[in-house]
């Protein structure tokens, strides 16, 4: 038998409630009388309960022989939570026996489902003898072990001595529990568009649209990225159409190596040598698999827009990234897809066509392993990039890092190709309070394009130390000396020894090749100082500091990149001060600007309990100042509306002047819509002569065996919510996200080779349909799609009143549905509440052993039934 997981009144919805205080009432008396009872068996193993207590005569009673016996429930299967040793494991299904001395309820575990949770079940005699799907008398095999089902909070709690634990480190989940998902199909779309008007005459156009597909068929994942650009307009008399194939790879997990092999285009880590994008194939550990106590960062990127403005982020000669900001300063921190594969070019294009770009260094810390902890990655390929100035060569890589004892960590790795060899060995020392520190140094000989044979070294230090006393988090110190003869991988590729990297046209005007795109190879990399920082002043504010500063020699120019700011709050009003310098070693000049930001929300002045709209809109001031002279002040409203808060507004208008450009009103305005089948955008700005209308949606689209589903943009793990019947249902802490027609949804993202709590808001049920369990949770590997299947029962709320002979059925009796396997249990004077019920059906009534003690009822409702949220109705039991 089944039994659902929330009592009858936690399933009923609050309108019912409202219609039933009767119902309700009895059904809180029924436990508190089992209470009393079983407080009174637990108190004298022998004490007989009187059937009296409940009524004048016994024969109205149900059979509670097993209750005196110390079950508060019958024998049967119950969804719990299971905790060992006061640690939450799982929630499953488990089914409980009578126990054969105490007659208390016991749990059938398996052997392989204890060993999942952590016992190492070899270690206990006899039970590697037990049959694989046999229940493990846990209390007998184990004596000092216990098993307590409480059956309020539907926990089953287990304790098992330490002994007969496994050496697991905190936060450890199996693999067996580990979820591959199911056979799917995806595709994730993000389109975007943009038409530019200027005031003098002329117009352009714009549109991108990125395309990721995939398919996963077990433990294998296949993903495909491809781009199409669009733009007409400004000085170019012709248009441009243009299909990019990004990438292309098949990957899939190797657990017991805790690794994964990609096959196709990808990239290599950079934590030994600077990381490159490849084709090919590579076997590398993923840390990710570990739990969190062993595992340890994701650039985040910061910049000040002047006006509305186009944010595009490359790596490797492939955009990844790209979004409209307002004016303003503006944070970048959901770059899921980056990866490690090399320095992050950011690029701030403005209305007018004029650009900032500045370079991100994407290179991790984390070289320090655990003790007896290796991590490694073997990579074969070709060299691939989306530069047409660099070549494809053939290459092998291979690195290593090994935990010593005492904190120390070896490691390095090596480089080969037809016209490269790099070798590369390090140490690291966590220094306790001293922080973290690593040194290693790589020995390179390269042959360049014009056939000049080189070799040099190059010397890297990187710290890492958190000041947690004064609020200070020193996230990278980073110092790298390279000699005159010393030049990458990726330097060797290129076809001749200088040259720029240029783009043909953006839409708006006609690109010369920049600073930034150039390179010459004469000019090898010498030093380079780079700094992140933060420190924490008070409770309330933070200030950053992060920059680069690259030489070169045979030059004294050098890339410069400084960006800072502080964050403060005084109550709920928050403050931005924020200052950005970008510098190219070819460049004349420098890029910098000053910017401060005020928000101020309008629940300063609402009360606490306000239904007011406008308890979600908040009130901002931005002044920006390029230190050329050009100045612009903004005043704007943001907030959100509807009931899931998933459309958001933004309206700003102010007055640009000074410097460059022309000088007048300048404003802004945007819509952004979440909604369960996909996001979309609109937004309007004026600015320096310029009128931009820009649009985009986005959105996922899963095809898996029970149909197509619609979803928000999917991240790489992902969640199928399967509740057939159970239509437009939220769920929780997710915006915008419901269950479809057919009760089936998509939860974008899920963090993979961890416990995902998926749970759908029950208080947005319809009132005939309730839940077995609103609650499921699901552990998925990578890049799986994983279902979280809920129960729902549709069908009638019935009140139903059961007589036999005249009489109510006996109080406690089981009752149960014939159509759906629903079961409760009678209250007085014969009531029983019973969910997810058809017009008319029958139910079983049973209250012992005995032949005589069980009957079957009919009923039948009138189909304007299926309009009230409870019925009351009486049946005859026969």
């Amino acid at each position: 038998m089944s039994h659902l997981k929330y009592g009858p009144n936690r399933l009923v919805s609050p309108r019912a409630r409202r219609h039933a205080p009767l119902f309700a009432r009895r059904l809180v008396q029924f436990p508190l009388l089992l209470a009393l009872a079983t407080q009174a068996f637990a108190a004298r193993a022998e004490l007989y309960f009187n059937p009296r207590f409940l009524a004048d005569d016994p024969a109205a009673v149900a059979d509670l022989s097993s209750f005196e016996k110390g079950q508060e429930v019958p024998p049967g299967t119950y969804r719990v939570d299971i905790y060992l040793n006061n640690g939450f494991m799982t929630t499953r299904d488990v089914t409980f026996k009578a126990g054969e001395e105490d007659h208390r309820l016991a749990p059938c575990l398996t052997r392989g489902q204890l060993a999942s949770m952590g016992v190492n079940t070899p270690a206990v005699a006899g039970m590697d003898a037990l049959a694989a799907d046999a229940c493990v008398p846990l209390t007998t095999m184990i004596k000092e072990s216990t098993s307590r089902f409480d059956v309020g909070q539907q926990r089953l709690y287990l304790t098992v001595p330490q002994a007969f634990m496994g050496n697991r480190a905190r936060g450890y989940i199996p693999p067996e529990l580990w979820d591959d998902g199911i056979n799917a199909g995806l595709l994730n779309y993000n389109f975007t568009g943009n038409n530019v008007h200027n005031d003098i005459g002329g117009s352009s156009s714009y549109a991108y649209l990125n395309l990721q597909s995939g398919l996963n068929l077990g433990a294998w994942r296949l993903r495909d990225n491809t781009t199409w650009s669009y733009s007409s307009g400004g000085s170019s008399s012709s248009n441009e159409n243009k299909w990019q194939h990004v990438n292309s790879w098949l990957e899939r997990d190797i657990v017991p190596l805790r690794s994964r092999l990609t096959l196709g285009d990808s990239y290599t880590n950079g934590d030994v040598f600077d990381g490159i994008n490849f084709r090919g194939a590579q076997l590398a550990s993923d840390d990710n698999m570990l739990p969190d106590s062993q595992k340890g960062f994701a650039p985040v990127i910061h910049g000040i827009a002047r006006g509305t403005a186009q944010v595009s982020i490359r790596q490797n000669g492939y955009e990844i990234y790209q979004s409209t900001v307002p004016p303003g300063p503006f944070t970048i921190n959901d770059l899921y897809a980056a990866g490690n594969g090399g320095d992050l070019q950011v690029t701030i294009k403005e209305t007018d066509g004029t650009r900032q770009v500045f370079t991100v260094p994407w290179s991790t810390v984390p070289v320090l392993q655990r003790e007896g902890h290796s991590r490694f990655a073997l990579t074969a390929g070709e060299y691939r990039s989306g530069n047409d100035q660099q070549e494809k060569p053939k290459f092998f890589q291979g690195t290593l890092l090994h935990g010593l004892a005492a904190g120390w960590t070896l490691y390095g790795g090596s480089q080969l190709a037809d016209r490269y060899r790099a070798f590369n060995l390090g140490v690291g020392k966590n220094m306790g309070e001293f922080g973290a520190v690593s040194l290693d140094v790589t020995q390179a000989n390269a042959t360049l394009p014009d056939d000049s044979k080189h070799q040099g070294q190059s010397l890297r230090f990187l710290y890492n130390k958190s000041l947690n006393e004064i609020g200070t988090n020193i996230q990278l110190v980073g110092y790298r000396y390279s000699t005159r003869g010393y030049y990458s991988f990726a330097d060797t590729t290129y076809s001749r020894m200088s040259g720029y990297d240029v783009e043909t046209q953006d839409g708006v005007i006609q690109v010369k090749p920049k600073f930034t795109d150039y390179y010459n190879l004469a000019y090898s990399k010498r030093g380079k100082v780079q700094v992140s920082v933060t420190q924490q002043l008070g409770r309330t504010a933070t200030l950053y500091l992060s920059g680069s500063h690259q030489t070169y020699w045979s030059t004294g120019k050098a890339d410069q990149q400084l960006q800072a700011g502080l964050n403060a709050a005084v109550d709920d009003i928050n403050w931005t001060l924020s200052y950005s310098l970008t510098k190219n070693a070819w460049q004349q000049g420098r890029d910098q600007m000053l910017a401060v930001n005020v928000n101020i929300p309008f629940s300063h002045w609402l009360r606490s309990d306000s239904k007011s709209a406008w308890r979600h809109a908040s009130a901002s001031y931005s002044m920006s100042h390029d230190l050329d002279g050009r100045m612009t002040n903004l005043a704007g409203l943001y907030g959100t509306l509807l009931e899931d808060n998933n459309l958001s507004y933004s309206v700003q208008t102010g007055y640009a002047g000074g410097g460059a450009g022309n000088s007048g009103g300048t404003g802004y305005t945007a819509l952004n819509y979440r909604g369960g089948y996909g996001n979309a955008n609109v937004g309007y700005s004026r600015s320096d002569g310029f009128k931009q209308l820009y649009y985009g949606v986005s959105g996922g689209v899963l095809a898996h065996a029970n149909g197509v589903t619609l979803s928000q943009p999917l991240n790489d793990t992902v969640v199928l919510i399967k509740a057939p019947g159970a239509e437009k249902v939220k769920v929780e802490n997710q915006t915008g996200v419901r269950t479809d027609w057919r009760g089936y949804a998509v939860l974008p993202y899920a963090t993979e080779y961890r416990e995902n709590r998926i749970a759908l808001d029950t208080n947005t049920l319809a009132d005939n349909v309730d839940l077995d369990d609103a609650v499921v949770s699901v552990v998925p590997t990578h890049g799986a799609i994983v279902r979280a299947d809920f129960k729902a029962h549709v069908g009638m709320k019935l009140l139903m009143t059961l007589t036999r002979n005249g009489k109510p059925v006996p109080f406690g009796a089981m009752v149960t549905s014939a159509s759906n396997q629903s079961g409760s249990i009678v209250a007085d004077n014969g009531q029983v509440y019973l969910s997810g019920m058809p017009l008319a059906g029958q139910v079983q009534v049973k209250w012992g052993d005995g032949p005589d003690a069980g009957c079957v009822a009919d009923y039948r409702l009138p189909p304007e039934s299926q309009q009230q949220a409870l019925s009351q109705l009486s049946a005859v039991c026969r």
